[in-house]
């Protein structure tokens, strides 16, 4: 495995550095990196008005690490990711499989440390929007609900940008349009800043729909509720711990728990236990269990119960799922 530690920013200040570390040059608006590495596109894009985006379009030929710290914290990075094969977003204590999850999209302020990780094999069509905070207020300029609490919202002392989540149908359908066009002149230019206004545009629709939570996240708090994830993913066969638990092993109080963690997910830790345990019912039944075992499996309180909740997330029962298969 190779290691890439670099840096992001709303501005091309990184972009000589993370190509250098990519044994790679600049050709344009392309950085070209040797086939021992890796093959494909990786765009890069100044919009003005302080927008950066990187594109994507790669197969990896080595295992890679990449670890960022950036060197100004001006900035949010809105990372869209549709890796196909091993890629984990990892640090000292905690990782996730962008897969496994179901994490395509992470927003994460620039003040935060991430690594990244990536076998080789993998696949990757990957969209990064790099924008100065201040811009976010352009953003949200017409929205009323975003205006009562910009002020908040942009004050670092009391809020950190950091979600993770999963790209919505409408986002997805722009990427795939955009991964459709070959990657040069003026018309894919225009088309990959376009896209980035509209996954932008559609993600603050979504925040507005939600309740947005102002709270300040730091390294520690950020890498103890990953944790808290990582750890209700492997024990999700058995019923939902309690908040009271969780939070103690996360060291904060319930409250503060509770509000990290659905500023981070976008949804409270029972309800993200019970999604993913939808999903891994949805895996066994693909993979022939009965609807039977898989209540038992699961630990749903029974198997009418296990029905509804199936049928609720999916639109569809169990038994049809299984029929359609």
């Amino acid at each position: 495995m190779i290691t890439i530690e670099h840096s992001f920013g709303a501005d091309l200040n990184w972009i000589a550095s993370y190509a250098e570390q990519l044994e790679g040059k600049i050709e344009g608006n392309s950085i070209l990196i040797p086939e021992k590495i890796g093959s494909g596109v990786r765009y890069f894009l100044d919009c003005g008005h302080d927008i950066v985006l990187l594109y994507i379009d790669a197969v990896y030929n080595t295992d890679i690490k990449f670890i960022q710290k950036n060197t100004t914290t001006d900035f949010i990075g809105f990372y869209y990711d549709l890796t196909d094969g091993e890629a984990q977003k990892r640090s000292s204590n905690f990782f996730y499989n962008v897969g496994r999850f179901g994490y395509n999209l992470s927003i994460i302020d620039s003040i935060l440390d991430t690594s990244y990780e990536v076998k080789a094999g993998s696949k990757t069509m990957a969209l990064c929007i790099f924008i100065k905070k201040i811009k976010i207020k352009s953003f949200a300029e017409n929205n009323p609900v975003f205006l009562e609490n910009m002020d908040k919202i942009m004050d670092s002392s009391k809020n950190t940008f950091i979600k993770f989540d999963r790209i919505s149908v409408n986002s997805s359908i722009i990427l795939k349009d955009l991964q459709k066009m070959e990657v040069s002149g003026s018309v894919f230019n225009l088309s990959l800043i376009s896209a980035a206004h509209m996954l932008v545009s559609d993600y603050l629709i979504q925040m507005v729909n939600n309740n947005i939570v102002i709270e300040k996240v730091d390294q520690k708090d950020f890498l103890s509720i990953i944790d808290i994830q990582h750890y209700l993913m492997d024990n999700i066969s058995g019923v939902f711990p309690s908040i009271k638990h969780i939070a103690e092993k996360s060291n904060m109080s319930e409250s503060k728990f509770k509000k990290l963690f659905s500023k981070m997910t976008g949804t409270p830790a029972n309800s993200f236990f019970m999604n993913y345990k939808l999903l891994k019912a949805k895996e066994l039944l693909e993979q022939k269990m009965s609807i039977s075992e898989v209540t038992d499996e699961l630990n749903f309180t029974d198997y009418a119960y296990f029905i509804f909740r199936f049928k609720k997330h999916f639109g569809v029962s169990p038994l049809t799922f299984v029929k359609g298969l």
